[in-house]
């Protein structure tokens, strides 16, 4: 399985090529191209006629990291996604697909470099903004729990609560990151949220976005601003 190396880490990655359009799929926070597949969430399962390029973010299933909070914001993930894109789609324009930190990824990169993509699919956009601080805050408490009580321990506490619409019915699943990682995972998520307002009315990109109710993780309201915001939402 090729890697490919960035600042501080080791991307495991998969290109799909079956000629076409090239397209980048993205993961959401704690899991996984495997773990994606288990959820059914594996474009390359339905997707013909594209060169579909997955890769684990830092720290996430088969690619390493390190202990650095920092390193998992996701202006840092975007530098990630940038550098992939030259290496495999250089100068080409790429349809972006990715749910939570994986939307929070593609929106970083496509406001630095809105040229590099000929589309985006922002699937499940996550808190931003105003609701950013609560969740952040959660983060931050996930972390302190796991450097407390270990990662058994916090995911028994986690069993009982109401799964995310988008994974009803799919099967039980456990994050795929090392343990070591997960609260540095965890704080740099906190550390994260979108780009500001300003930034994202410049990404002149045709965008779909897919969200769901009831999903405090990730609210209607952050979908119902990007679609007011981006030019060519649809």
């Amino acid at each position: 399985m090729p890697t490919f190396e960035v600042p501080g880490a080791e991307l495991a990655v998969a290109l799909s090529d079956e000629g076409g359009h090239p397209v980048v799929q993205l993961h959401g926070l704690t899991s996984s191209r495997a773990r994606d597949r288990v959820l059914n969430l594996d474009l390359g399962r339905g997707l013909s006629g594209t060169r579909l390029l997955r890769y684990d973010a830092r720290g996430h299933g088969r690619s390493t990291g390190r202990k650095v909070p920092e390193d998992y914001q996701w202006q840092n993930l975007a530098d990630d996604l940038l550098r992939l894109l030259d290496r495999w789609f250089p100068g080409e324009r790429v349809h972006g697909v990715g749910p939570s930190m994986g939307t929070g990824t593609l929106l970083h990169a496509a406001s630095r470099e809105p040229g590099r993509f000929s589309g985006l699919t922002l699937m499940v956009p996550p808190t931003a903004w105003e609701t950013r601080a609560a969740q952040a805050a959660n983060y931050r408490a996930a972390a302190a729990l796991i450097e407390a009580v270990g990662v058994e321990e916090f995911l028994a506490t986690t069993r009982g609560a109401t799964p995310p619409p988008a994974t009803i019915g799919a099967p039980e699943t456990v994050p795929d990151v090392a343990d070591a990682l997960l609260p540095s995972l965890f704080r740099g998520a906190a550390l994260s949220d979108l780009p500001d307002l300003e930034a994202l009315a410049r990404i002149d990109v045709p965008a779909t976005i897919l969200a769901w109710v009831d999903d405090p993780g990730h609210p209607l309201s952050t979908a119902e601003t990007l679609a007011a915001l981006l030019p060519k939402q649809r």
